[in-house]
């Protein structure tokens, strides 16, 4: 039964008094029992929350009274278990990390398309559909066709751009990522560097998944969730995956049968690259894991 609600939040609005801000959403997340991560920079709002309705709906309510929030991007889903182990409600300098100060989403960003046009869209030939996500997330799930810029971090992103041949004659781009935000600057900065048509997705691949029924979907794959689930299908229900706790990007059942992987320590990618040091930390965190699970409790070295 779900009985977990969980909303992806997130609006760019100017926010001077966000160290404030921060204290009263710690509050209100408190007082209704929520986990999850907010993250409130001076530029806006971004999170993804886990609750009861009832929690969920009192902290929708306290962001309706703040008129700043007017139109507020909001995608949900459900689940049985609680995707997350504890609250976060952190300040940031950017709410989604490009590394590009003059990029102001409040002052200019793409054309919003909606889930229902969009496959109609990104099969137009003179379109150049690109997944602004980071290359672990594109691996389980993507638009057919979609380009990948192969990033490991949105910073690298601005660099793949300017190198990236086929842009070189600024075509027309179909901007696509997880909920919305990283479209939100990724097409103000395409922009910038004299992109005349460029697109994004509106509320991103989970408004996708949830709005148009899967007989008609583009979607390959299951979509990364930055919690617990790890992945959603179309259904939005969990998916496949499991999270690798070495690295922290997901991993498949036949990755976990290689003799690289190691239950909560390692897997095939990144075996190689961790210390002796981080495994023997990470071996002795599994421990504990499990000793927890015995218990039947929780351990908080999950959210490490």
């Amino acid at each position: 039964m779900n009985t977990y609600r969980i909303i992806a939040i997130y609006k760019f609005v100017p926010l001077p008094d966000y160290v404030a801000l921060r204290e009263s959403l710690s509050k209100v997340c408190a007082e209704n029992h929520l986990s999850g991560t907010l993250l409130v920079a001076e530029e806006g709002l971004n999170g993804t929350i886990a609750g009861r309705t009832d929690g969920i709906q009192a902290l929708i309510a306290f962001l309706d009274a703040d008129s700043r929030f007017e139109g507020l991007s909001l995608k949900e889903s459900w689940a049985d278990q609680n995707p997350f182990l504890r609250m976060k409600v952190r300040l940031k300098k950017e709410i989604v990390t490009l590394g590009q100060e003059d990029i102001d989403p409040t002052k200019e960003v793409g054309t919003y398309v909606k889930p229902e046009q969009w496959n109609a869209l990104i099969q137009r030939q003179d379109v150049v559909v690109i997944d602004t996500r980071n290359d672990y997330e594109i691996e389980i799930g993507t638009f057919k066709h979609a380009v990948n810029p192969n990033t490991k971090t949105f910073r690298e992103f601005p660099k793949w751009v300017s190198d990236e041949r086929s842009l070189q004659k600024k075509p027309a781009v179909a901007m696509f990522c997880t909920g919305g935000i990283r479209c939100e600057k990724a097409t103000a900065y395409m922009l910038q560097q004299g992109f005349e048509e460029v697109y994004h997705l509106e509320g991103g691949i989970l408004k996708y998944l949830e709005t148009v029924p899967q007989d008609e979907s583009l979607w390959e794959g299951e979509c990364f969730v930055f919690d617990d689930r790890v992945s959603v299908d179309h259904a939005l229900e969990p998916g496949s995956y499991d999270m690798c706790h070495g690295c922290r990007c997901p991993i498949s059942d036949l990755e976990k049968s290689s003799p690289e992987y190691i239950r909560g320590v390692c897997c095939p990618r990144c075996h190689r690259e961790l210390t002796d040091l981080q495994k023997t930390r990470f071996t002795e965190r599994q421990r504990q894991m499990e000793l927890a699970e015995q218990r039947n409790q929780r351990h908080l070295g999950r959210d490490a």
